[in-house]
Parts: structure tokens; C-alpha cells; sequence
């Protein structure tokens, strides 16, 4: 789903009813409606509702959910903070068709007084005062509503976005109206994923712009289950093993086997028809012993147990990858001088696609010119501080501006770049970018990385002629395997295999949630 800001929001509204012959009024009616829905479904307890407007379009949503939810038998009270008077276009007609006298605020005053402030201590308060036009920071009248409803502890949905929130901010932000949850329409800003707005829901809900209306320039996208979908579809069936790929692990050392068998495990579980890890020849048992799907080969190593040079002697490794699909390469494989150079010379010899991760990146940062994927795929996963190794500088400016850091890598250095995370980034040596919206705080545990790195080769290996595609499917059916864990032990208790355990549910769910007409993420 394309992330949109601001002014292509307009232009998206604009070109829907002047294209495509969609009263604005009807829009407007649609986005009404489907926030009375949200909070009849998930509010059915709310008794009492009060419904704050502005004098835009964003009151106007605001009055049709009113109307709806005043219908439907719930205690509705409107708060206006304008004349009727300066409320204007389809705003006006659906305050004209409004039931509920509305209760006026122009003033500090009349905020201030004891109807007002009755009315602010409602079940459920509707945030239909500040739209996607509003530019930060609010002041006046509206900084001191804000600032009121920040102050009590009864739930609050935001229409479109949380007043005082700014569209097209890509960062966290402070001041604007909390939110239990958010109702837009058509498409995300890009507040919506990067400014923490909510501890709830976000749910994007169709009001009828058709998809050829909706233009974005930002080359920004949310991952949905509907843009999944295509990847999911059943498997033909005079399909193989071989018709999906076989997959090179190449890593693991001792102390440190699990990290080489969860990545080739977390391959099979995402499709790959075959998975191996080569790995030192010690550790070999250990890995074999993982899973019995595993194949594995001995190789060569240091007298510390981790990967040595010599298995590139007489063709070793080169023998190996022959005929595989994908190569993952990284984890568990440590930082001894010999395997970060084995590792170097790899990524420079073979033109096999490779996806890089942990010490594989580690390898090259003291110098990082030598990790590219020109003439090749590359797909590289840092985490922010692998991303700071990379590019000597320091977390916190990694994180200050994720989406430019990600994509002026990925140009630089000619590869996809997994920018892991909060919202993690795939972005494309193009500049094309998708966000992730699943996944959570318990997966910040170790091995989590290396399930994602087997995760991205798989699906590789199964659509070898869409790589983009691929990593952005196994970032999304990653993330969604950690909520589905969560949900099961929590986040204290997440290990990394309970996402592999979860894995199945994960493609099942979102083969199920493609057939749904809106789209939903958590904060």
C-alpha cells in the first residue's frame, strides 16, 4: 500500500471526485461511517461518546460518525471549536444534517467551563478537530484542548490523524493528542508508521477512491497482506523441491551453532524447497542434530572453531554453492581476522545471489567500499549498530533519519538494504522503499536476526526474479511470526525458534487477511 503525503492525499481527493465522478459529499459520508464502525466494534462498551470537530473537513468526518453512532443508540455529544458560521463546503452539510445540537468552544474560557469539561470525561472521545492540512505545532485554543485531553485517562480515536500531529513528519513526535487508535482513509502519511502515535490500532479503510487515483512520489510503501498475496498463492502441482530453490547457509563456530541451524531451518519454513549449512567441521553434529531436514557440510576451520580460509583450497566452498539458489552468509560465524577475510573473498568470487548479515557485515567495516552489489544481488541486514560500523558513525545518527540513511546506502553500494528495527526499512538500490508494520519489542532477543536472514534467502529462492518482492514478504511474515508468538508467551519469554514455530500461522493468516477490504497495523 503507497504512503502518501499530505498534499497527494488532497490531490488523491481531488482526482476522485473530478476523474472519477465521486461526490466529495459521499467520501466524506464513507470516511464518517467507517469510524462509527471501528468504534462499535471495538468500543461496543462505550456508553458515553464525545465527538471534538474543527471547522474543516476533518469536523466533518467528525459529524457524520456522530450522526452514526447517535443512531445506533450510543450518548453523543458533539464539542465544536468554531462558529457554525465558519464551517464551510461538505463540512456544513453534514453538520447541517447533524441531530445533536453541538456545544460551541471559541474561547480558553469556555473550554474551561464545567459542561466542557464533563463532556471531555466521556467513555470515549473522537479527535475530529485537526486534519492532515494542519502544519506543527498547535497553539491557542487548540494547544490548550490537546493538553485537556492528554490530562484524562478515558479512551480517545482519532479521525485521519491525532490533532496536532503533522502528515508528513517521519519521526516520533511530541505534543499531538494521544490516541487509543487511529482511523484514516485511502492510504497512510507517513506520520502514521514513524511518528508513534498511537499504542493502539491504525486502521486505513477504504472510501472509495479508486487505486488509479492514488499517485505517490515517495516512493514510500506499507507492507499489507493484499500486496503479499501474489507470493502466496497455492503451488502448482507438478512443483518439486528443486522448483523452489535450495539454499546455502554458510556460517555457525563453536558456541555459536544455533545461529547457522535456525537461519537454514527459518529457510525451509519460508518455502525454500532445499536448505544446507556449511559450517566448521566441529560444530557439524551440532547443526545436523538441529533439525533432520537440515542438510549440512563440514568445513574447514580455525583453531578457535570458527571458519578458516583453507576451505576455499582445491575449490571447497566453490564446490558447495555450485547449483544453489541463494546464499546466506553470517550467522553465527564470528569475528576472527581468517573468516572475516574467507568472508570478503566470497562476496567478491561468487555471483550467486547472497543475503549478508551479523559478522558477515561486520566483515567489512574497516572497509566498507568492498561490500557491494554491483553486477550482483546482495541483500544486507544491519541492525542500527552494524549500520553505524558501516558507515563509522554513531547509532543515534542512524536512527535520526533511517529512510535517508537506508537509501543512500543502498545506492552507494548497489544492494537492498534491511534497515532492521522499529518499523524496519527494506529499501531498494533504486530508491524504492516499503515499511514494515509488524513485529515487536520481544523480538529485540538474540537469534531473532538470523531467523530473518533464513526467512529472506527462502524467499529468494522461491522468486528468484522479484528479490525486492521477496525481502519485503519474509520482513512482513517475520514480523507478523513474532506477534502471532507473542500473543502466545509474551514478550518476555520470546525466543527466537518460537518464530519459526509461528511461521505457518503467519502465511496462513496473511493468505487470509488478503481477502479483507482494509488494512490494519500496531504500534
Amino acid at each position: 500500500m503507497k504512503i502518501v503525503s499530505a498534499e497527494e492525499m488532497r490531490e488523491i481527493d481531488r482526482a476522485t471526485t473530478q476523474r472519477f465522478g465521486i461526490p466529495s459529499l459521499e467520501l466524506m459520508e464513507h470516511a464518517g461511517a467507517a469510524v462509527a464502525d471501528f468504534v462499535l466494534s471495538h468500543y461496543g462498551s462505550a456508553r458515553t461518546i464525545t465527538v471534538l470537530c474543527g471547522k474543516g473537513n476533518n469536523g466533518g468526518d467528525g459529524f457524520v460518525a456522530a450522526r452514526i453512532l447517535h443512531q445506533a443508540g450510543r450518548e453523543v455529544s458533539v464539542v465544536l471549536l468554531a462558529e457554525p458560521g465558519e464551517v464551510r463546503g461538505d463540512a456544513a452539510e453534514m453538520l447541517h444534517r447533524l441531530p445533536i445540537a453541538p456545544q460551541l468552544v471559541r474561547t480558553s474560557a469556555e473550554l474551561q467551563g464545567d459542561a466542557v469539561q464533563r463532556l471531555l470525561r466521556a467513555d470515549l472521545v473522537l479527535d475530529a478537530v485537526l486534519g492532515t492540512g494542519f502544519k506543527a505545532p498547535a497553539t491557542g485554543l487548540y494547544e490548550e484542548l490537546i493538553a485537556a485531553v492528554n490530562a484524562g485517562s478515558g479512551l480517545v480515536v482519532a479521525v485521519d490523524i491525532p490533532s496536532g500531529a503533522e502528515a508528513d513528519a517521519t519521526s516520533e513526535l511530541s505534543g499531538p493528542m494521544r490516541a487509543d487508535a487511529i482511523v484514516t482513509f485511502t492510504a497512510p502519511r507517513p506520520v502514521h508508521l514513524f511518528g508513534s502515535l498511537t499504542s493502539g490500532h491504525t486502521i486505513v479503510a477504504a472510501i472509495g477512491s479508486p487505486a488509479e487515483a492514488v499517485v505517490s512520489l515517495l516512493r514510500l510503501s506499507v507492507t499489507t497482506p493484499q500486496d503479499m498475496s501474489p507470493f502466496l498463492a497455492p503451488r502448482a502441482r507438478e512443483a518439486n523441491k528443486g522448483s523452489y530453490g535450495h539454499v546455502l547457509v554458510i556460517g555457525g563456530a563453536v558456541g555459536k551453532a544455533g545461529a547457522a541451524a535456525m537461519a537454514g531451518f527459518a529457510a525451509l519454513r519460508a518455502g525454500a524447497g532445499l536448505a544446507t549449512v556449511a559450517t566448521p567441521k566441529s560444530v557439524q553434529p551440532t547443526v545436523a542434530g538441529f533439525h533432520p531436514e537440515l542438510m549440512t557440510e563440514p568445513l574447514e576451520e580455525t583453531e578457535i572453531g570458527t571458519l578458516s580460509l583453507r576451505g576455499l583450497e582445491y575449490g571447497g566452498i566453490e564446490r558447495i554453492i555450485e547449483a544453489k539458489t541463494v546464499l546466506a552468509v553470517g550467522p553465527g560465524i564470528s569475528r576472527h581476522p581468517e573468516t572475516t577475510q574467507l568472508v570478503r573473498t566470497l562476496l567478491a568470487r561468487t555471483k550467486t545471489p547472497m543475503v549478508l548479515d551479523a559478522d558477515g557485515l561486520n566483515a567489512f567495516a574497516e572497509d566498507p567500499e568492498k561490500l557491494t552489489g554491483e553486477g550482483r544481488l546482495l541483500v544486507i541486514t544491519p541492525h542500527p549498530g552494524e549500520m553505524a560500523r558501516l558507515l563509522n558513525c554513531t547509532i543515534a545518527e542512524v536512527q535520526s533519519d533511517r529512510l535517508r540513511v537506508a537509501r543512500a546506502f543502498a545506492a552507494k553500494h548497489h544492494c537492498i538494504v534491511v534497515l532492521k528495527g522499529h518499523r524496519t526499512l527494506i529499501v531498494s538500490s533504486e530508491g524504492e522503499a516499503w515499511v514494515n508494520p509488524t513485529g515487536n519489542a520481544g523480538m529485540a532477543t538474540g537469534g531473532t536476526g538470523d531467523v530473518l536472514t533464513g526467512m529472506i534467502a527462502g524467499c529468494m529462492a522461491q522468486f528468484r526474479d522479484r528479490t525486492f518482492d521477496a525481502t519485503v514478504l519474509a520482513v512482513y511474515l517475520h514480523g507478523l511470526a513474532g506477534d502471532i508468538a507473542c500473543n502466545r508467551v509474551g514478550e518476555k519469554s520470546l525466543v527466537a525458534t518460537d518464530l519459526i514455530g509461528a511461521m505457518a500461522e503467519a502465511i496462513m493468516t496473511t493468505q487470509r487477511d488478503a481477502a479483507g477490504d482494509r488494512v490494519e497495523f500496531h504500534a
